[in-house]
């Protein structure tokens, strides 16, 4: 039997540095992970280390018409590291990267959605933050409190296993 797929789709938040944990953890739990990074996310990590843990080349820019497709269909769609900045465009269905790109159209496909928003306590008071999450929920994307899901100590870092799908 084919291993699940899953699209991890990544954000410039300090998660992302130990984004190999959750491809690890998704690895032992038979899932096929496919990286796709904002381009400020790719600048963060060492993009090859990420393609050795997950087994695939990771994205970050989209592919030419005539190019084929390299990702498979996806079975779900984690959204971890994300930004305030990626949750707020994505909400308001802006595509401007593949990774937001490829969000708007797993909203549109009616993949099942996680999201992992790492977002600082002023930014989650702006007006547009709580709209933004509630539009995504309504669409049935699950969306984690950040309150829970991130943790502080050593800076942020995310709770890997409340990230992962069932």
């Amino acid at each position: 039997m084919a291993a699940r797929v899953a699209y991890v789709i990544a954000c410039s938040a300090p998660p992302v540095l130990d984004l190999t944990s959750l491809l690890d953890l998704l690895t032992e739990r038979g899932w096929a992970s496919y990286v796709i990074l904002t381009p400020t996310a790719a600048a963060w990590v060492d993009v090859d280390a990420l393609a050795d843990a997950s087994g695939h080349p990771v994205r970050i820019e989209p592919r030419r018409p005539a190019d084929p497709d390299p990702l498979p269909p996806a079975d779900v769609v984690i959204a971890a590291p994300l930004t305030f900045n990626s949750l707020n465009k994505w909400a308001a269905g802006i595509s401007d990267t593949l990774a937001l790109g490829l969000l708007n159209e797993a909203l549109g496909l009616g993949l099942p959605i996680i999201a992992a928003p790492c977002v600082k306590e002023a930014l989650r008071q702006h007006p547009a933050y709580p709209c933004s999450v509630e539009r995504l929920r309504s669409a049935g994307v699950t969306v984690l409190d950040t309150n829970v899901v991130v943790h502080s100590a050593v800076g942020p870092l995310l709770d890997w296993p409340l990230v992962l799908p069932p």
